[in-house]
């Protein structure tokens, strides 16, 4: 019992080797290079072509950033783990579906449609860090119905996702 008392609370020498661990390691990563490209976006093929409304608006705020070359790298897009995990997100993200590259097979409606109404889409972690991304449920009607018109007027090849 005498030697847990010892063990905890930790000393301040401890805790001040601790955090120079911390502050070394997330030093050390920075020299990772994944999630830290020159982060240039590819050139647009085709841009969708969004019917009149609001669709084209709330897409742009709460898809675009992971969904075509039109991605906007914010700050901690330069800095792991962030970093990793961004460009993991807009690789992941451009790759099921490119609203910049309309020329190319997408997925169906259907399949967009459920995950903007399950609330899949946007995901969490995008939503925390972007609270104009987070959609009401008037805004989600409006982006399926957006979507809807936008697969009917201007139809990208199918088979993507």
């Amino acid at each position: 019992m005498n030697e847990q008392r010892r063990r905890w609370p930790p000393s301040r020498r401890q805790v001040k080797l601790g955090l120079l661990v911390i502050v070394a390691l997330l030093l050390l990563i920075q020299l990772v290079p994944y999630g830290r490209a020159s982060h240039s976006n590819p050139p647009v093929t085709q841009a969708a072509k969004w019917p009149a409304g609001p669709g084209q608006q709330i897409a742009e705020a709460g898809c675009y950033d992971c969904h075509s070359n039109l991605t906007k790298w914010r700050w901690y897009s330069n800095v792991a783990p962030s970093s990793w995990l961004v460009e993991h997100d807009v690789e992941d993200g451009r790759g099921a579906l490119d609203f910049s590259e309309w020329d190319k097979p997408q997925p169906d409606a259907g399949e967009l449609i459920e995950k903007v109404e399950s609330g899949e889409m946007p995901p969490l972690q995008y939503k925390l860090a972007h609270g104009e991304a987070r959609l009401s449920s008037q805004e989600k009607k409006q982006l399926v119905a957006a979507i809807t018109r936008l697969y009917a007027t201007d139809p990208p090849p199918l088979g993507g996702g």
